[in-house]
C-alpha cells in the first residue's frame, strides 16, 4: 500500500513541474485543432462524394 501512496505522492510532483500554457495559447490551439479537423473532415467528404460518383457512374454502364 505504501507503493501506491508513494506513486501517487510522485504523481502530484510531477504534475506540480508542468508548464501549463496560457489562455491565449490554449485558445490558439483550440482554433487551430477545430480549423484542421474541419478542413480535413471536408476534404474527405468531397474526397469520398468523387469515388462514389466514379463507381456509380462504372457500375451504371
Amino acid at each position: 500500500m505504501s507503493s501506491l501512496t508513494q506513486f501517487f505522492r510522485n504523481v502530484g510532483t510531477e504534475i506540480r513541474k508542468v508548464s501549463w500554457p496560457k489562455k491565449k495559447e490554449l485558445t490558439r490551439y483550440t482554433v487551430t485543432v477545430v480549423t484542421t479537423v474541419v478542413f480535413l473532415s471536408v476534404f474527405f467528404l468531397i474526397v469520398d462524394q468523387g469515388i462514389t460518383a466514379v463507381l456509380n457512374w462504372i457500375t451504371s454502364k
